[in-house]
């Protein structure tokens, strides 16, 4: 399984897996680093900007595994929406 795959289908996209885990896990440790390590900077110590970077990467990580899953399924969405806009003009005009 690659972690980092960059094609999706919306069927793919839609279901749970390994990807959407990992995102879950590393989210809130993103969260607790970047508060920590805001924190912990602010009062120039050592250790808080070394978890503010490691947070950063972290985030980076993230958005290199979830996005291109997000980006299908809203691909898949827009063209559903475009559908029902075509049928609704069509419905809309039909009425005039």
């Amino acid at each position: 399984m690659l972690m980092f795959r960059k094609e999706w289908t919306s069927d793919e996209a839609e279901r749970w897996t390994i990807h959407d885990t990992v995102t879950v896990i590393i989210s809130p440790v993103i969260y607790v680093l970047i508060l920590i390590g805001g924190a912990l900077s602010a009062l120039l110590m050592p250790l808080g900007f070394a978890l503010l970077a490691i947070g950063i990467v972290l985030i980076f990580v993230m958005v290199k595994i979830i996005n291109p899953k997000l980006s299908a399924i809203s691909k898949a969405y827009e063209e559903k929406q475009k559908g029902y806009m075509e049928e609704l003009e069509k419905k809309v005009k039909w009425e005039e």
